[in-house]
């Protein structure tokens, strides 16, 4: 890892929400990711905070954002643990295809299976990085997805996704570097071209990609199971009433919808049991 070339440092509680982060053997968080034809590491500083370090090649290191609570409108019994949270830090992801094959492999399964599935994914076929901290793996390329016996894939439990997976890497290697150059929201409409990504996984593509919270299914179970659990007083919709629960959510978002989503979501990582990386 090059020392001399580091990206800036934002301070805050890093949300650790993508399945590639990794805790090392020394306790720190880390992840790798491609910018272009460079790696770049991610790492959780000890207050909290994400800072980037060129492992190798020469591209601008990756962008990492800071959501405020102080700027989050919404209940006090909502608004307030976010609060006494603090600000919440989270990595940019600079990789396309990464973020798309990521949100295929979330798609409908739990997010503690999600991340096995996708770590099992990486370990057995993508590149690994070593690093001070103990070993990280890239996701693998759309090249290796497209060139891998399926009973490869299969073994690893990936036989839902597989055909996704191998749609989404043909239609990134033809379209990738068109989408990597559009607006985030025009990005979420393009990819559900794809056959096999719909709503679902586009919008949490662009997220991903983007930190703009606004675009993600904020109506996902994920954002309605850690909003009660902040806040279980307030009078929620029916469990079942996702309408109506987006409804609400959004009124009370208003222009903020992009940070108390990712607030609530990084609450929710925080929180979860078995959810620590």
């Amino acid at each position: 890892m090059n020392e001399a070339r580091k990206g800036a440092l934002m301070t805050g509680l890093a949300m650790l929400d993508h399945p590639a982060w990794r805790i090392g053997h020394t306790g720190t968080a880390v992840r790798a990711v491609r910018v272009g034809d460079a790696v770049w590491l991610a790492l959780v500083v000890p207050d909290g905070g994400i800072g980037c370090a060129l492992a190798r090649g020469s591209e601008s290191a990756p962008s990492v954002d800071v959501f405020a609570p102080a700027s989050v409108s919404g209940p006090a019994e909502l608004i307030g643990p976010l609060c006494e949270a603090g600000p919440v830090v989270r990595l940019r992801n600079p990789d396309l295809w990464d973020a798309l094959g990521t949100s295929v492999i979330r798609q409908v399964i739990s997010a503690p299976q999600a991340r096995k599935l996708h770590r099992m994914f990486c370990e057995q076929f993508g590149d690994r990085i070593d690093t001070p901290h103990g070993p990280v793996w890239l996701f693998p390329s759309p090249e290796t997805v497209l060139g891998l016996p399926d009973r490869d894939i299969d073994a690893l439990g990936l036989k839902f996704h597989r055909p996704k997976l191998r749609t989404a890497a043909r239609a990134y290697g033809e379209f990738g570097q068109k989408w990597a150059e559009l607006e985030p929201a025009r990005l979420v409409t393009e990819v559900q071209g794809v056959r096999g990504i719909g709503p679902w996984t586009a919008a949490a593509t662009g997220a991903d990609v983007s930190n703009d919270f606004a675009l993600y299914p904020y109506t996902d179970l994920a954002v309605r199971k850690w909003a009660r659990h902040i806040a279980p007083s307030l009078p929620w919709p029916d469990t079942k009433d996702v309408q109506g629960f987006g409804a609400l959510w959004k009124r009370w978002a208003g222009e903020r919808l992009s940070e108390l989503t990712a607030l609530t979501l990084a609450w929710g990582v925080r929180h979860a049991a078995g959810a620590a990386v």
